[in-house]
């Protein structure tokens, strides 16, 4: 009985990859470049990377994102240099398209700021991601799905009286593409995710972005991020924006 069931396993298995090797479509990548760096009596370098690989094979997506913002300040008078931001978000997709709009979604995310109130979140869950609209100009998915979470804070916070927390979460999200004319692009990001248990724990993610293609590979583009944070530490802000000029390759 367990050799049919191994041989009927590795059979629906070969069926699935060589089905998914005739459908599969090339690896597309999408990366976005920012660099600051002032001198005198202000001396400081800011690096700014938005990443995105994606990869389709029949009904199956699999996508990857990482996005990271690093400075530092070298103080005039003693040469020192200190971080002033270190923050990164990496999250990995998996989609299931059961129709054209419609599709079973499965996310796991990290994410790390040395100078905000977690030394890290983690999260990861199962969800539903829907086409809402499909235009030729335009487009807007939704999104929401239910996620294990966990935060570690860089100090005891005063909502939980905790260092570290783990509790059931939400994400919701939608995007929005706008194609204004050939060569220029805006794109709309807002996410908010938060818990199930404790309803003063959340968080919302913004960008907001113009893209202007210069050629079949390099665009020129800026972005506005917002992340919000509803329960912060003490001292410590609630809301952090960054506006950023950059050069974008699409291969």
């Amino acid at each position: 009985m367990k050799k049919i069931l191994l041989s009927t396993i590795l059979a629906s298995s070969l069926v699935v990859v060589a089905q998914a090797a005739t459908e599969e479509t090339p690896l597309v990548t999408h990366t976005e470049l920012g660099y600051i760096e002032t001198s005198g009596n202000t001396q400081t370098q800011t690096f700014n990377l938005d990443a995105n690989a994606k990869k389709s094979w029949g009904k199956h997506v699999g996508n990857a994102m990482l996005d990271g913002q690093y400075a530092t300040n070298k103080n005039a008078t003693s040469g020192d240099v200190e971080r002033i931001k270190n923050k990164y978000v990496a999250e990995l997709t998996y989609d299931y398209d059961f129709t054209k709009r419609f599709a079973f979604t499965y996310l796991a995310g990290y994410k790390a700021d040395e100078f905000s109130s977690f030394g890290y979140q983690y999260y990861t869950g199962p969800g539903a991601k829907y086409k809402a609209i499909v235009a030729k100009s335009h487009n807007l998915t939704v999104e929401a799905g239910a996620l294990y979470a966990a935060d570690k804070f860089n100090d005891t916070l005063a909502i939980t009286n905790k260092k570290e927390d783990t509790y059931a979460a939400y994400r919701l999200k939608a995007l929005f593409d706008w194609k204004i004319v050939d060569n220029l692009k805006f794109n709309q990001e807002v996410s908010m995710r938060g818990s199930f248990e404790e309803t003063k724990n959340y968080f919302i993610y913004s960008k907001s972005g113009f893209t202007s293609k210069f050629s079949d590979m390099f665009s020129a583009g800026l972005s506005y991020k917002v992340d919000y944070v509803a329960t912060p530490a003490a001292g410590v802000q609630d809301t952090d924006t960054t506006l950023t000029l950059n050069l974008i390759v699409d291969y």
